[in-house]
């Protein structure tokens, strides 16, 4: 995989990682409750979940993006167009204070198990992996190699991203809640896909 393409990759990948989502406001919930360690287990369900969801895009796609260059190119436009309505409401979503349900008393099994259900039913988050992560692959190269390491690279920034919003839920609980500091989160985000989305569209493939 080329350098460029994974500096590319990463930024964009984060911010995916970090918008607020339904696991990412279960995570800063659990961390409420539960405390740090509890919650950054507990996050361990959501990676399984994308494990599976990376094997079955890197198993179904491979031999498609080798065979049709007019099916990658889709993929791609879908790809930054998703960007694009992430960005859109995000900027538009609303900023009232930050509820989610309650969870108490459960197991560490039942937290992960949780964070499992919640990123296996997440439509955002299958359409991530089948037609965000396949526009970074190279259908000329080591396919498998490629899926792997953009595999490693996302699970690692999504455990990165459950350790920050169980720190928000645990030291800045207040300040995240604050409606014009969430609108200010929120339009950051929203501007910074944007950005990708657009550079994606307008990137060449060698």
């Amino acid at each position: 995989m080329e350098l460029h393409t994974l500096l590319l990759f990463i930024p964009a990948c984060f911010a995916l990682n970090m918008a607020p989502g339904p696991n990412n406001l279960l995570a800063m919930n659990n961390a409420q409750h539960y405390g740090f360690i509890h919650t950054l287990i507990a996050g361990m369900g959501r990676l399984v979940a994308f494990m599976i969801m990376i094997f079955l895009s890197a198993t179904g796609l491979a031999a498609i993006l080798y065979a049709s260059e007019s099916l990658f190119f889709l993929i791609k436009i879908m790809g930054a167009l998703y960007l694009f309505w992430i960005a859109y409401q995000l900027w538009h979503s609303e900023v009232n204070h930050v509820t989610v349900q309650q969870t108490i008393n459960k197991s560490v099994l039942q937290l992960i198990t949780q964070e499992f259900l919640l990123a296996a039913g997440n439509p955002k988050a299958i359409l991530i992996f089948t037609a965000f992560l396949p526009q970074f692959i190279n259908p000329t190269g080591n396919t498998d190699l490629q899926f792997l390491t953009l595999g490693v690279v996302f699970l690692s920034l999504e455990l990165t991203a459950v350790s920050i919003y169980a720190c928000f839920g645990l030291y800045l609980r207040n300040w995240f809640a604050k409606p014009k500091m969430k609108k200010l989160f929120n339009r950051t985000c929203s501007v910074f896909l944007a950005c990708i989305g657009f550079s994606l569209l307008v990137e060449r493939r060698n």
